[in-house]
């Protein structure tokens, strides 16, 4: 009975009934809206409200202070190696442009040693040609000194003539020089010249003549002959036997 009167009073026949507007479709879905984003705001405000008494947002910021730390701590060390990998490398860079010039002055040192030796073999040749000089005193006109002749290999004969003006400050003088060359060949006698001939040269005060000839085969050198020769005249001759 009471189930009936029930029903009776939610259908059309209720003694009581009220006609409302229906609201709109879209109206309804931004009121739903509102009440939803009111319900995520309050939830929201009471989970951060429950974090801070819980002290977990402090963690957080503790952590990321830290965290922030460290990482100023490892930009500083990294800034600090590229300043000593700049350093090494230029400390590189200094050693090895040292290094190119030591290598370079070495070579150059080496260049003036090598002319040194060379100069100072020059300088004995001298010295041994000049200690063989017959020493002279007073004279006039050119003389011939020193006449040297050694025979290397049986191949080539290595010549060398002095010539001096034995006087102080003398005049330059310009002449000749011929060279003879005498020996046997196959038992049979040879004599020779230079091939260019007579060498012409100018003196001041002494100069130093050599060449070297090469000797026809199965010749073997006996003496060279050396004259001095100013126009047709003889000025000075010299000669050795070996």
């Amino acid at each position: 009975m009471r189930l009936r009167l029930i029903l009776r009073r939610l259908t059309v026949s209720a003694p009581r009934m009220s006609v409302r507007t229906a609201l709109p479709w879209p109206f309804r879905w931004a009121v739903l809206a509102l009440v939803l984003g009111f319900c995520a705001a309050i939830g929201l405000w009471a989970f951060e409200f429950g974090k801070d008494i819980a002290g977990l947002d402090n963690d957080a910021k503790e952590e990321l202070r830290h965290t922030r730390s460290e990482l100023a701590g490892v930009r500083a060390q990294l800034l600090n190696l590229k300043a000593e990998r700049d350093k090494a490398q230029l400390i590189a860079n200094t050693s090895e442009t040292m290094m190119t010039s030591e290598k370079v002055a070495r070579e150059k040192l080496l260049a003036v040693v090598r002319q040194l030796e060379a100069d100072n073999q020059s300088l004995r040749d001298d010295l041994g040609f000049f200690e063989k000089l017959i020493p002279t005193t007073g004279g006039e006109g050119v003389v011939i000194r020193g006449l040297q002749a050694d025979v290397r290999g049986g191949r080539e004969v290595k010549w060398q003539v002095l010539v001096i003006q034995p006087r102080k400050n003398p005049t330059e003088f310009s002449g000749r020089l011929e060279l003879s060359f005498s020996g046997v060949q196959n038992g049979k006698p040879w004599v020779g010249t230079l091939p260019g001939g007579a060498l012409v040269f100018k003196v001041k005060q002494y100069g130093r003549l050599e060449g070297v000839l090469e000797l026809p085969p199965s010749v073997v050198l006996k003496a060279v002959a050396a004259k001095v020769m100013d126009g047709p005249a003889v000025r000075a001759v010299q000669s050795i036997k070996l």
